[in-house]
């Protein structure tokens, strides 16, 4: 294969992995079971008039598997970081102590053992179009590169690449989703 075919190859497998690093950042948010600060990831805070990272503006931590204590550094927030906890609408109603908020982390129901799985299944949905976008963009290169004189065979090749890398990538898709199923489902 010619120099630009295997660069147009590792710049689709670099899209891929990045499809599916997304999509395991994605699932350590949805929670399966036990408390973790993961769980407050994401979550936005409006830390004196800038939205601010909930990391950046208290400490977590999670003394055992049922609860989540957020310690804010700079207590007249602690109102602040409630709301956007509440607000950020992950089933969660953090009790006020004063100078730290607590989290009782509920057990899964089993409609929300389903709702859990039904938001998988979209994050993984998500990672496939990723992948089969960088396929697509792959695919037009290879086709560019035939306009502009590469070999029709090469080409084929290349392109035959690019769909065994997508299949390669859409199956480690299928297992990640198998594993967070079981992991949502288990009691």
């Amino acid at each position: 294969m010619t120099d630009e075919a295997l660069f147009l190859l590792e710049e689709a497998e670099e899209h891929m992995q990045k499809a599916i690093m997304h999509l395991e950042h994605e699932f350590t948010k949805i929670r399966a079971g036990k408390a973790s600060p993961q769980m407050l990831h994401g979550i936005m805070v409006d830390y004196y008039g800038v939205p601010t990272p909930i990391e950046q503006t208290a400490n977590i931590n999670t003394p055992d598997a049922r609860q989540i204590i957020v310690q804010p550094f700079d207590k007249s927030t602690i109102h602040e970081i409630e709301k956007a906890i509440v607000n950020a609408n992950l089933g969660f109603n953090p009790s006020n102590e004063g100078e730290i908020l607590r989290i009782n982390v509920p057990p899964l129901t089993e409609e929300r053992r389903i709702s859990l799985v039904k938001q998988a299944k979209h994050a993984a949905e998500e990672s496939k179009v990723g992948i089969r976008n960088a396929r697509h963009k792959a695919n037009n290169e290879a086709k560019q590169l035939e306009k502009e004189g590469m070999a029709e065979d090469e080409v084929k090749r290349l392109l035959d690449e690019i769909q065994k890398l997508t299949d390669k990538y859409i199956k480690k898709v299928d297992q990640l989703l198998e594993t967070k199923e079981k992991d949502i489902l288990t009691i």
